[in-house]
């Protein structure tokens, strides 16, 4: 994987956000918004949250990015290991609903 910082990536940020101004300023704007927001869940969690979202949603940036910053903020290697599997366990579970809606779909055809 390409590092976050990599010029090539960074010029493809740059052509996504030339090509869509308006929108880019508003998806960036919430999410900093999300991420900077001193609300009712302290940083670490939120950071948790994101790791285990962007692993189910398999986004190698969004890993990267969250992994490091919850690091900083001082999660340990067994609160990582129960996000991921957390992650894990809701996708799966997404799999099996995905998989009885097929069936449903054979039991009706």
């Amino acid at each position: 994987m390409k590092h976050l910082s990599d010029p090539a990536y960074q010029q493809r940020i740059a052509d996504l956000m030339q090509g869509a101004p308006l929108q880019s300023k508003a998806w960036i704007a919430f999410d900093q918004s999300v991420e900077h927001a001193d609300n009712h869940l302290p940083a670490k969690y939120r950071e948790l949250t994101a790791i285990a979202v962007a692993v189910a949603l398999q986004c190698p940036y969004c890993i990267e990015k969250h992994t490091v910053k919850a690091k900083e903020l001082g999660i340990s290697r067994e609160e990582l290991a129960e996000a991921v599997m957390i992650a894990a366990a809701i996708r799966s579970g997404a799999t099996l609903a995905y998989g009885l809606q097929t069936m449903e779909h054979f039991r009706k055809a």
